[in-house]
Protein backbone atom coordinates (compact mmCIF):
# COMPACT_ATOMS: atom_id res chain seq x y z
CA UNK A 1 0.00 0.00 0.00
CA UNK A 2 1.41 3.04 -1.02
CA UNK A 3 0.97 6.17 1.13
CA UNK A 4 1.91 9.82 0.49
CA UNK A 5 4.94 10.99 2.07
CA UNK A 6 6.30 14.91 3.20
CA UNK A 7 10.20 14.71 1.57
CA UNK A 8 11.01 18.09 0.64
CA UNK A 9 11.07 21.09 2.02
CA UNK A 10 9.60 24.37 0.80
CA UNK A 11 13.40 26.24 0.68
CA UNK A 12 14.55 23.35 -0.93
CA UNK A 13 11.64 23.42 -3.71
CA UNK A 14 12.41 26.81 -4.15
CA UNK A 15 15.84 26.78 -4.35
CA UNK A 16 15.61 24.11 -7.59
CA UNK A 17 12.94 26.14 -9.69
CA UNK A 18 14.95 29.63 -8.74
CA UNK A 19 18.12 28.14 -10.23
CA UNK A 20 16.13 26.37 -13.14
CA UNK A 21 14.75 30.16 -14.03
CA UNK A 22 18.10 31.88 -13.14
CA UNK A 23 20.09 29.48 -15.37
CA UNK A 24 17.20 29.41 -18.39
CA UNK A 25 17.67 33.51 -17.98
CA UNK A 26 21.52 33.86 -17.80
CA UNK A 27 21.21 31.40 -21.17
CA UNK A 28 18.82 33.93 -22.60
CA UNK A 29 20.59 37.12 -21.90
CA UNK A 30 23.81 35.53 -23.05
CA UNK A 31 22.65 34.51 -26.75
CA UNK A 32 21.36 38.29 -26.88
CA UNK A 33 24.49 39.74 -25.97
CA UNK A 34 25.18 43.52 -26.01
CA UNK A 35 23.22 45.19 -22.87
CA UNK A 36 21.89 42.26 -21.86
CA UNK A 37 25.29 41.08 -20.38
CA UNK A 38 24.63 43.09 -17.68
CA UNK A 39 21.24 41.42 -16.35
CA UNK A 40 23.61 38.20 -17.36
CA UNK A 41 25.77 39.11 -14.21
CA UNK A 42 22.93 40.09 -12.23
CA UNK A 43 21.53 36.51 -12.65
CA UNK A 44 24.72 35.22 -11.98
CA UNK A 45 25.64 36.31 -8.80
CA UNK A 46 22.08 35.38 -7.90
CA UNK A 47 22.94 32.18 -8.64
CA UNK A 48 26.22 32.15 -6.93
CA UNK A 49 23.81 33.18 -3.96
CA UNK A 50 21.59 30.35 -4.10
CA UNK A 51 24.45 27.98 -4.79
CA UNK A 52 26.40 29.66 -1.05
CA UNK A 53 22.68 28.96 0.43
CA UNK A 54 22.09 25.22 -0.93
CA UNK A 55 26.33 24.38 0.60
CA UNK A 56 24.75 26.02 3.98
CA UNK A 57 21.17 24.24 3.55
CA UNK A 58 22.96 21.21 2.94
CA UNK A 59 24.76 21.46 6.14
CA UNK A 60 22.38 22.82 8.40
CA UNK A 61 19.48 22.30 6.17
CA UNK A 62 16.42 19.64 6.26
CA UNK A 63 17.35 16.13 6.55
CA UNK A 64 16.82 14.92 3.31
CA UNK A 65 18.32 18.34 2.28
CA UNK A 66 21.53 17.53 3.64
CA UNK A 67 24.74 15.83 1.61
CA UNK A 68 24.81 13.05 4.73
CA UNK A 69 21.71 11.96 3.70
CA UNK A 70 22.30 11.36 0.35
CA UNK A 71 25.92 11.28 -0.96
CA UNK A 72 26.16 7.61 -0.39
CA UNK A 73 29.02 5.33 -0.78
CA UNK A 74 30.09 2.52 -3.11
CA UNK A 75 28.23 -0.20 -0.76
CA UNK A 76 24.74 1.89 -1.00
CA UNK A 77 25.27 2.35 -4.56
CA UNK A 78 25.44 -1.17 -5.37
CA UNK A 79 22.72 -2.10 -2.92
CA UNK A 80 20.42 0.56 -4.70
CA UNK A 81 21.41 -0.68 -8.68
CA UNK A 82 20.81 -4.10 -7.40
CA UNK A 83 17.27 -3.24 -5.72
CA UNK A 84 18.33 -3.95 -1.95
CA UNK A 85 17.73 -0.46 -1.03
CA UNK A 86 14.03 0.12 0.71
CA UNK A 87 12.77 3.64 -0.15
CA UNK A 88 12.59 4.40 3.30
CA UNK A 89 16.53 4.61 3.40
CA UNK A 90 16.42 6.93 0.72
CA UNK A 91 13.66 9.04 -0.10
CA UNK A 92 14.71 11.71 -1.33
CA UNK A 93 17.50 11.37 -3.68
CA UNK A 94 18.76 7.88 -4.21
CA UNK A 95 22.60 7.13 -4.46
CA UNK A 96 22.43 7.76 -8.04
CA UNK A 97 20.51 11.09 -7.95
CA UNK A 98 22.70 12.17 -4.94
CA UNK A 99 25.87 12.11 -6.67
CA UNK A 100 24.36 13.80 -10.40
CA UNK A 101 23.24 16.48 -7.71
CA UNK A 102 26.46 17.27 -6.50
CA UNK A 103 28.43 16.94 -10.37
CA UNK A 104 25.66 19.50 -11.00
CA UNK A 105 26.25 21.86 -8.00
CA UNK A 106 29.94 21.61 -9.30
CA UNK A 107 29.42 22.24 -12.46
CA UNK A 108 27.29 25.55 -11.76
CA UNK A 109 29.97 26.69 -9.32
CA UNK A 110 32.61 26.65 -11.78
CA UNK A 111 30.55 27.93 -14.54
CA UNK A 112 29.47 31.30 -11.98
CA UNK A 113 33.34 30.95 -10.95
CA UNK A 114 34.52 31.49 -14.13
CA UNK A 115 32.31 34.15 -14.77
CA UNK A 116 33.22 36.29 -12.58
CA UNK A 117 36.47 36.58 -13.67
CA UNK A 118 35.41 37.02 -17.65
CA UNK A 119 35.39 39.41 -19.66
CA UNK A 120 33.10 40.95 -21.95
CA UNK A 121 35.84 40.56 -24.73
CA UNK A 122 33.43 42.73 -27.42
CA UNK A 123 32.95 45.93 -25.84
CA UNK A 124 34.90 45.56 -22.32
CA UNK A 125 32.03 47.06 -20.81
CA UNK A 126 30.35 44.31 -19.09
CA UNK A 127 33.27 42.62 -17.42
CA UNK A 128 32.54 40.09 -14.43
CA UNK A 129 32.87 41.72 -11.13
CA UNK A 130 35.67 40.20 -10.35
CA UNK A 131 37.75 40.69 -13.72
CA UNK A 132 39.37 43.55 -12.74
CA UNK A 133 41.66 41.68 -9.98
CA UNK A 134 42.89 39.96 -13.45
CA UNK A 135 45.13 41.32 -16.66
CA UNK A 136 43.11 41.32 -19.59
CA UNK A 137 44.85 38.05 -21.05
CA UNK A 138 43.83 35.87 -17.95
CA UNK A 139 40.67 37.54 -17.63
CA UNK A 140 39.65 36.59 -21.46
CA UNK A 141 40.83 33.49 -20.92
CA UNK A 142 38.25 32.71 -18.10
CA UNK A 143 35.68 34.04 -21.04
CA UNK A 144 37.06 31.16 -22.83
CA UNK A 145 36.77 28.45 -20.25
CA UNK A 146 33.45 30.13 -19.29
CA UNK A 147 31.75 29.58 -22.70
CA UNK A 148 33.72 25.92 -23.02
CA UNK A 149 32.21 24.93 -19.17
CA UNK A 150 29.06 25.60 -20.62
CA UNK A 151 28.55 23.54 -22.98
CA UNK A 152 29.32 20.74 -20.84
CA UNK A 153 27.02 21.88 -18.53
CA UNK A 154 24.13 21.79 -21.36
CA UNK A 155 25.12 17.85 -21.60
CA UNK A 156 24.81 17.80 -17.45
CA UNK A 157 21.33 19.07 -18.04
CA UNK A 158 19.93 16.90 -20.95
CA UNK A 159 21.34 13.45 -18.85
CA UNK A 160 19.35 14.73 -15.61
CA UNK A 161 16.39 15.65 -18.16
CA UNK A 162 17.02 12.19 -19.83
CA UNK A 163 17.22 10.38 -16.28
CA UNK A 164 13.24 12.43 -15.42
CA UNK A 165 12.08 10.78 -18.11
CA UNK A 166 13.55 7.06 -17.65
CA UNK A 167 12.41 6.81 -14.23
CA UNK A 168 8.88 8.15 -15.62
CA UNK A 169 8.76 5.90 -18.16
CA UNK A 170 10.68 2.64 -17.18
CA UNK A 171 10.45 2.79 -13.19
CA UNK A 172 6.79 4.51 -13.29
CA UNK A 173 8.12 7.18 -10.42
CA UNK A 174 7.60 10.60 -11.15
CA UNK A 175 10.17 12.85 -10.18
CA UNK A 176 8.80 16.30 -10.54
CA UNK A 177 5.43 16.34 -9.05
CA UNK A 178 7.40 15.47 -5.48
CA UNK A 179 10.28 18.30 -6.49
CA UNK A 180 6.65 20.69 -6.70
CA UNK A 181 4.45 19.62 -4.06
CA UNK A 182 7.01 18.52 -1.71
CA UNK A 183 5.44 15.14 -1.11
CA UNK A 184 5.95 11.45 -2.84
CA UNK A 185 4.24 8.11 -3.29
CA UNK A 186 5.98 5.46 -0.87
CA UNK A 187 5.42 2.28 -0.24
CA UNK A 188 6.00 -0.26 2.54
CA UNK A 189 7.88 1.75 5.97
CA UNK A 190 7.25 5.62 6.43
CA UNK A 191 10.56 6.85 6.73
CA UNK A 192 10.51 9.45 10.25
CA UNK A 193 12.26 12.39 8.84
CA UNK A 194 13.31 16.26 9.99
CA UNK A 195 12.50 19.10 8.79
CA UNK A 196 14.36 22.61 9.52
CA UNK A 197 12.45 25.54 10.19
CA UNK A 198 11.81 28.49 7.72
CA UNK A 199 13.59 31.03 9.31
CA UNK A 200 16.63 28.72 9.21
CA UNK A 201 16.64 29.11 5.76
CA UNK A 202 15.76 32.72 5.60
CA UNK A 203 18.31 33.32 7.64
CA UNK A 204 21.09 31.07 5.31
CA UNK A 205 19.67 33.19 2.13
CA UNK A 206 20.56 36.38 3.97
CA UNK A 207 23.67 35.34 5.16
CA UNK A 208 24.73 33.72 1.51
CA UNK A 209 22.81 37.42 -0.68
CA UNK A 210 24.19 39.95 1.61
CA UNK A 211 28.14 38.76 1.88
CA UNK A 212 28.26 38.44 -1.96
CA UNK A 213 26.90 41.24 -2.54
CA UNK A 214 29.38 43.06 -0.30
CA UNK A 215 32.28 41.02 -1.77
CA UNK A 216 30.80 41.42 -5.35
CA UNK A 217 28.70 44.53 -6.24
CA UNK A 218 28.99 47.67 -3.45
Amino acid sequence: MSQQVKVWDVPTRLFHWTLVGLFCAMWYCAEQGGEWLQYHIYCGVALASLLVFRLIWGVIGSQTARFASFVRGPKAILRYLRGELPEHEAPGHNPMGGWMVVLMLLALAAQVLTGLFAADVDSYLYDGPLAKHLDSGLAESATGIHKLLFNGLLGLVALHIAAIVVYRVVKKQNLVGPMLTGYKKMAGEKPSLRFAHGALALAALLLSAGGLYFALLR
